[in-house]
């Protein structure tokens, strides 16, 4: 550890001239492939899988950034009324030593099931404030309160696992209407052009598509330390430590809360070209405490930089699961980008072939589809074997409380993806769809797709091919048209429909739900499972 800090230390003396304030975005999907046109341009070099931005000043996106947060547009004339409800955050202040600001985020939603039929609707009350401390501090930091009715089969998922998708713990603890709290907050230090500490509560994302098969943003926001350096123009390394939860795991009388665990991610990503990039990512996932109770805690040698460490040496023995894998890009023409994941899991386990246990993607995306302008694209494929992610030990699985790090759908799937954005003026039309295919267990058989499962008991007698298992088709189409009244936090008017059917030969649930509302906020909210 202490050769990390020496490191961390140097690179702080020698970081280069100090840079302009960076503005922390926060991750969603919907407004970061609005982006695509600089992010995946040929003619930039940017680093763009690592997710959320922080976007500088000299950022060659920034220009595009700009424009459509209206960053610079003329309020002359304009009331102070007019001026806050559709140009300006709520509270903003801007200082050459310092900047601030602070939003109300209202997501509010009501619209009809008709699957089954019955009201849904949300009621969200949120905030964000953010800013910068001279050039080198940034802060951000957002809340939710929330009060929900949703859709059957996302009231099935919540009443099974206990979460809202991707959001927090569900203190209705059954009940028809949801009742949820989530908070994000990142504080961070960027003495120049090399090096960023962030340090907070917030999710990261690895990777250039709709699904990530390395690390998503699906799973709750975590406590985490974020280090990313630039090792030159070209290579760009990030590492990570975060401290996550599990709420299925034996208790003890000594632990007042959930069970928790450490994880540590290794991401480096070099561009070739400024054409073709390719990363490498580990990750490792350790308990805090044993099955007996045994605490050891966050060993030392855990904090360990150095990338593509299958095992860390903890000074106790325990058993760590870990993961590596592979992302990739090249932009193949000068709105089309094609992309890919590769993942393997190196859990050991004396039941399963541990070797058979991998995940990828592959897909393309770009803009200006049809020489339409502003009309985005994304197609993608992914697929994992059964059991990858999942561990004997199920502390040490690949999620935080029970919600896959990676793909929603956990493992033993193959899965479509495609999605059209098209924005003219204040207008948003997006739609999407999904069609996947799946192994469910069969009685108390583990089929290999709930990831939080333990990977050594209830096996099936021989270990088949992906989908093994109850064979279910998911098919997913979701349509919205938003009209912006706000673009500093995504204030909008939003109509949308969804359909979704879930068969096998033992059910056939099928939905269809209208909602309308008046929504903000850039969190990503995951329907499509």
């Amino acid at each position: 550890m202490k050769k990390l800090f020496t490191c961390i230390s140097i690179l702080l003396l020698f970081s280069g001239a100090v840079q302009a304030q960076l503005m922390y975005q926060p991750y969603s999907y919907q407004f970061y492939q609005k982006l695509n046109n600089s992010v995946y341009s040929p003619s930039t070099d940017l680093h763009t899988s690592i997710k959320p931005y922080l976007i500088a000043d000299s950022s060659a996106i920034r220009p595009l950034y700009d424009s459509l947060l209206m960053l610079n547009a003329d309020n002359t004339g304009k009331s102070w009324l007019y001026r806050k409800l559709f140009r300006q955050h709520l509270i903003e202040v801007k200082d050459k030593d310092y900047t601030f600001y602070m939003d109300y985020l209202p997501d509010l939603q009501i619209g009809r099931d008709f699957s089954e039929p019955k009201t849904v609707w949300l009621n969200t009350r949120g905030y964000q404030l953010g800013g910068t401390i001279g050039s080198n501090f940034f802060f951000y930091t957002s809340g939710y309160e929330n009060q929900g009715v949703f859709a059957n089969y996302e009231n099935d998922y919540i009443n099974k696992v206990g979460m809202i998708p991707g959001e927090a713990f569900d203190k209705s603890y059954g009940k028809p209407t949801k009742d949820w709290s989530m908070v994000t907050t990142l504080i961070g230090y960027s003495p120049g052009k090399v090096i960023t500490i962030a340090l907070g509560q917030d999710k990261t994302f690895i990777g250039d598509g709709y699904r990530s098969v390395l690390l998503s943003d699906y799973a709750s926001a975590y406590p985490l330390l974020r280090l990313n350096i630039n090792l030159g123009k070209n290579v760009q390394y990030m590492a990570m430590w975060a401290y996550m939860q599990d709420q299925n795991a034996t208790q003890f009388n000594s632990f007042s809360n959930n069970r928790r665990k450490w994880g540590a991610f290794h991401y480096i990503d070099w561009n070739i070209t400024n054409r073709a990039s390719i990363g490498f990512f580990n990750a490792l996932i350790a308990e805090e405490a044993n099955d007996q109770g045994q605490y050891h805690g966050f060993d030392v040698n855990y904090i360990n930089p150095v990338f593509f460490v299958s095992s860390l040496g903890p000074s106790n023995p325990a058993p760590d699961h870990t993961l590596f894998g592979f992302n990739g890009k090249y932009k193949v023409l000068d709105k089309t980008t094609v992309y890919g994941q590769f993942l393997f899991d190196q859990v050991a386990s004396s039941d399963i072939n541990s070797s058979s246990r991998s995940a990828w993607q592959l897909g393309f995306r770009g803009s200006d589809l049809f020489k339409v302008n502003k009309l985005n694209y994304l197609f993608e494929y992914n697929t994992s074997k059964p059991y990858t992610y999942s561990n004997q030990y199920p502390i040490v699985n690949y999620a935080e409380l029970s919600e896959p790090l990676a793909d929603p759908l956990g493992a033993n799937y193959k899965e479509f993806v495609g999605i059209l954005n098209y924005s003219i003026g204040k207008f948003d039309l997006q739609g999407q769809i999904n069609y996947a295919k799946y192994g469910l267990n069969i009685e108390n058989i583990n089929y290999g797709k709930d990831i939080t499962q333990p990977d050594n008991v209830n096996l099936p007698p021989s270990i088949g091919s992906t989908g093994q298992g109850l064979s279910t088709t998911l098919k997913y189409a979701e349509g919205t048209i938003s009209y912006l009244l706000n673009p500093k936090y995504n204030l909008r008017i939003e109509v949308g429909g969804l359909l979704r059917q879930e068969t096998n030969s033992v059910s056939d649930t099928k939905t269809a739900m209208i909602t309308f509302g008046l929504r903000s906020t850039f969190r990503n909210l995951y329907h499509d499972f």
